[in-house]
């Protein structure tokens, strides 16, 4: 039992010492050193560290060195580690506190990174000041090197990746038939924006553009190749002649985003480097032809240019009226087809009624289905002589592409008995129409002749003139006025309107709430790919404008350079460079690694920032 005893009291001893030998190690010496390459080449980026072992920094004291001849592109970043090794029974464990800078050399020659100190301890510690030799780099390599990105660049977005095409929802109708052309645009790629677009003038037709705001991105597949398709622009055509007619083609350039890895595009935080590239794609869609059938011959006299589908009805006045009394039929046409040509039906009248101008009054919708709605014909009129009238029924005919025949509707017949007023005999049977005379100036041409005074008149102003009184003068003053506030107002504007770059500015807000508005619709649905792309759009978007830079000029870098220049905080403009990189990943990472929720509150949250900060 003793000898049990001593064993385990010699175990613990043992134990006891190589603890505190443990310990001894883990509070070693302190050491503060600088880690660099000492050649580089021109334009090269590459790291600065400083390296702290064994200690912490008191109080932030680490001071940065002379950079002097370099640039920095990145940091301070910091990082700590530990490392724990165990050599013939002795253990012993490393503390490092990193500093890290990138930094770049524009042109060949010598530098030196100045003397780095911190405080650990009460004590401070310096590095070595260190020189870097910079290197001129090969121009003919350069070049290769450029040519080579370049080719890879455009390899990464085939011909066939980008497809424009206009469909139309047939390809023979008859003169005035509607037919429906969507503007697509099918890819596969990311695209950016559009440049130099083209649009056709669709001579021979007469076209209404359709509203695509509810057209979702959709998958289709296109000679053996899945694509992600959009209706960027839809219209109605409406023929208006006969025979096989053109449709112009519609050219555009599409920019479409290509991120590359590059060495040279070095992100400190994320150990690599990718880059941004615009790529454009010239587009166009070729001619289109539309065979148009003429309509057949042999149409109604009611028959005035109407195609589709109508229905007629009517709203008749009473069939008992009194002399020198207004009265109004009403036509309703509606249905579907080319309701904007309709016109309206003739209405035959006796010889003694007087039709007044017809008062018309629509409800018109166009969508991809077509043209619906009702157009509605007033007619007014006044009977001026007793008697019993026959109107004989209203047509109206179409031709209805269906039946491939004309449709003609009519209304009822319809017997009016017109009825003395009660006045004078004289007055009811003296009357008349009387050719030449407007209509609008007749009214009740049997009674309305007065006694003619022969004697001299004896007229007097029942009112002050105005010409030259106070008032006209206080009026003449405040339209004077008004004109001059008029005028430099509108000067004022076109000033505003030609300063492109003010404009831009001012609207950089909008456009990023509105694309920031689309990117939550898309958080919702959970479409994470739609969702990175449009916050894409909005920051590189309100970034151009802000700045007045183009997005195919844009970079991270400037935009840090530019952000800061103008006030924003280097942390701030950092966070913004941040966000664009975290949507580039997730567009391109299988895993769901990045949080859309946080990526719109960091993208919203920033831009605010920026917007309190930059003002004009």
């Amino acid at each position: 039992m003793t000898k049990i005893k001593g064993f385990l009291l010699r175990i613990l001893f043992t134990l006891a010492m190589l603890c505190s030998v443990a310990v001894a190690r883990a509070d070693g010496d302190v050491t503060f050193e600088i880690k660099t390459p000492l050649m580089v080449t021109a334009g090269e980026m590459f790291r600065v560290e400083f390296i702290l072992e064994n200690g912490k920094i008191e109080n932030n004291s680490f001071k940065a060195p002379d950079f002097e001849g370099l640039d920095v592109l990145a940091g301070p970043t910091t990082s700590t580690g530990m490392s724990y090794s165990n050599i013939n029974g002795v253990s012993s464990t490393t503390h490092t506190y990193t500093i890290t800078y990138v930094v770049t050399a524009q042109q060949a020659g010598n530098v030196t990174i100045g003397s780095a100190s911190v405080v650990v301890g009460g004590n401070t510690y310096h590095t070595k000041a260190t020189p870097i030799e910079i290197v001129a780099q090969n121009s003919n390599r350069q070049e290769e090197a450029a040519v080579e990105q370049g080719n890879a660049v455009q390899n990464k977005v085939a011909r066939d990746d980008i497809l424009l095409r206009l469909n139309l929802s047939r390809s023979t109708v008859y003169q005035g038939e509607p037919v429906r052309a969507s503007l697509t645009l099918y890819t596969r790629a990311r695209i950016a924006g559009f440049e130099d677009v083209k649009l056709p003038s669709f001579n021979g037709f007469w076209s209404q553009e359709l509203s695509t705001d509810d057209y979702a991105l959709q998958r289709e597949t296109v000679g053996g190749k899945v694509y992600d398709s959009q209706i960027i622009k839809e219209y109605l055509l409406y023929p208006q002649q006969s025979g096989e007619l053109t449709i112009e083609p519609t050219e555009m350039t599409a920019i479409a985003q290509v991120v590359m890895q590059n060495s040279r595009n070095f992100d400190p935080f994320f150990g690599g480097g990718t880059e941004v590239y615009n790529v454009p794609r010239k587009l166009s869609t070729g001619a289109v032809r539309l065979t148009v059938k003429p309509l057949p011959a042999g149409a109604p006299a009611s028959f005035t240019g109407a195609v589709g589908d109508f229905s007629l009805t009517a709203v008749e006045p009473s069939a008992e009226l009194k002399v020198n009394s207004a009265a109004t039929y009403t036509v309703k046409i509606s249905g579907t087809g080319n309701l904007s040509f309709v016109e309206a039906p003739k209405l035959e009248l006796p010889s003694s009624f007087e039709l007044y101008n017809v008062r018309s009054t629509e409800s018109i919708r166009s969508s991809a289905a077509g043209t619906s709605g009702y157009r509605q014909f007033e007619y007014p009129f006044i009977a001026r002589a007793e008697g019993e009238y026959d109107i004989p029924a209203v047509k109206f005919s179409y031709f209805s592409p269906e039946k491939g025949e004309y449709v003609t509707l009519a209304t009822n017949a319809l017997r009016l008995n017109v009825q003395p007023d009660g006045s004078s005999s004289v007055a009811t049977t003296a009357v008349q129409v009387l050719p030449g005379v407007s209509k609008e100036g007749v009214r009740q041409l049997g009674s309305d002749i007065r006694f003619i005074k022969l004697s001299e008149p004896a007229l007097r102003s029942s009112a002050v003139p105005l010409m030259l009184s106070n008032t006209y003068f206080v009026l003449l003053l405040l339209i004077v006025l008004l004109f001059v506030v008029a005028y430099f107002a509108l000067q004022r504007r076109i000033r505003n309107n030609r300063n492109v770059v003010l404009v831009s500015f001012r609207r950089a807000n909008k456009v990023a709430v509105q694309r920031f508005r689309i990117a939550e619709k898309y958080m919702k649905e959970g479409n994470r790919h739609a969702f990175f792309d449009e916050m894409l759009r909005a920051l590189w978007g309100y970034m151009s404008d802000k700045l007045n830079i183009p997005v195919s000029n844009l970079t991270k870098e400037n935009i840090r350079y530019e952000l800061q220049r103008r006030g924003v905080a280097e942390s701030e403009a950092q966070h913004f460079t941040d966000i664009i990189t975290r949507c580039d990943e997730a567009q391109y990472s299988p895993a769901e690694s990045v949080q859309m929720e946080q990526v719109y509150a960091d993208g919203v949250g920033v831009i605010s920032h920026i917007e309190s900060v930059i003002k004009r």
